[in-house]
This record gives structure tokens, sequence and C-alpha cells, in this order.
């Protein structure tokens, strides 16, 4: 899926007439797993171009995927075919779009506009993959400020938006406090805190999301502070509430057009 969190950039080449040539493209794609990736190359200027490629970069090397030709056509490599549909704009705009992405999709693709007289000019994007693990809400007492302390946390990449809300009138957050944590495979786990002050039980909410996707949403009921008879009110930090939520991935192929 395109986002709005994607970085576009020019890939220049200099041609024999001291001109410049220019690929636009975006350098990173962010897609969920089991979700759609569209990738895509514009060339700019009037080029004669006589081919266009598909090529996927591989640790040695790269690897052809599908080519346009005016007098050919279309060409999808071997196996490939049910994975793949590559469209093309008059050669000089392409586009790859992948379905059902898996974690065999990511990583960097290069699309070639093979032109005369001057040769390949080579643009590059990447594909990365996003996820999203929560939301985890957890509420627990506080008698120093007394309320109750509402912690939210979500893990995913990249870094995942995560917002506390009091849905109830007359009732809001305070002395929010918000930490990451970089996790060994690449994940980030964001933690937002606040303090709820609520005489009665309510109820607090979670947003999280990442990049442009849908947020997801977790409500949680807080108990009012417990009284007894000869001790006073029951702050004890001690006393906590969980709720959690799930998230499904959907898995994808691979569908190209250019």
């Amino acid at each position: 899926m395109r986002t709005d969190f994607s970085i576009w950039f020019l890939i220049n080449a200099i041609i024999q007439t001291g001109q410049l040539a220019v690929i636009e493209t975006e350098e990173t794609v962010w897609a969920a797993v089991r979700d759609q990736a569209s990738l895509s190359c514009k060339l700019t200027g009037n080029r004669e171009v006589l081919q266009v490629t598909w090529q996927k970069v591989l640790s040695d090397g790269e690897i052809n995927l599908a080519t346009y030709t005016k007098k050919f056509g279309s060409r999808v490599s071997a196996g490939l075919k049910e994975k793949m549909d590559f469209q093309y704009k008059d050669l000089q705009s392409c586009s790859m779009v992948i379905r059902k992405v898996t974690e065999q999709d990511e990583g960097c693709y290069r699309c070639l506009f093979n032109t005369y007289p001057l040769g390949a000019l080579i643009g590059r994007t990447c594909l990365r993959l996003s996820e999203l693990h929560g939301p985890v809400l957890d509420v627990s007492r506080s008698s120093s400020p007394a309320g109750s302390v509402v912690s939210c946390s979500a893990t995913g990449r990249p870094a995942p938006t995560v917002t506390l809300t009091a849905p109830q009138q007359n009732l809001s957050l305070s002395l929010y406090n918000t930490t990451r944590v970089s996790n060994s495979n690449g994940t980030v786990t964001v933690t937002t805190t606040a303090l709820l002050s609520a005489s009665s039980s309510t109820q607090v909410g979670c947003s999280v999301s990442v990049l442009s996707a849908a947020p997801r949403e977790l409500l949680l009921t807080v108990p009012g502070p417990s009284h007894t008879s000869d001790h006073g009110p029951d702050v004890e930090s001690g006393s906590n509430y969980r709720a959690v939520g799930k998230f499904m991935f959907r898995f994808q192929y691979l569908y190209l057009s250019c």
C-alpha cells in the first residue's frame, strides 16, 4: 500500500547530450503481511524507450520478473504468471502491484528503462513489511497522585502511534508520558501512560496504528476506588486491570503491473 509516509526521491542519469534524465519512484513502500503493495516508476522527459524491465535485487545480483516491449508485448518470468501482471503507460511509466505480501516479497526492486541511444536508465524502490501487535491496556491504582494509572502499549514496525482517551464527558487524562523501546527484531514498543482521576467506574480507551492503516481500538472499564469501613479508600498499586487486543494478518500473492 502507498502511504503519506513514503519518501519520494529522484534518480538522475547524465546523458550524452548533457541533459538530465530523471526516474521518479518511492524510496520505500510499506505494506502489511497479506496486504497489497504498489511499486511504480516514471521516466521524465521525452526519451525513446525500447523496453521496460522489473527486477528484484538479490544478494548475488538481480533476477528478471517481467519485461515489456512494443514488438513482443508483456513477458513474465516462468512460474510467476499467476502472481504478476505487468502493465505500462506509454513505456515511460510503470507500476508493479504485489498482492498477498509475504516475507519473501520484502526487499528492493529495480525498474529499467532501456532507451536509445542511451542504454538502461535504472530506478530502485524497496518494499518493507509493516506489522502491529496489540494494543495492551493496563490500569493500576495510584495513591500519589490519587487516581488510576492507565498504560497502553503496542509493538510494531515502523514505530506505532499510541493514543489514550477518556470517552466519557467531564473526564480527562493528565500527566502523559510516552516511551519507546527498540527490539532486536526491528520492531519498536511504544507505551503511553497517563493519570485518570475518577470517583466512580468509567471507561478508558486506547487507539494504536501503524502508518496510514486503520487504527485498532480497545476499551476497558475502570472500577472506581473501593472503600472499607475501617481503613478508608483502597488505593494499592497492586490492583491491576488489563485488556489485550489481538490482530489477525492476511496473506497475499505477488501481482505486477507496469
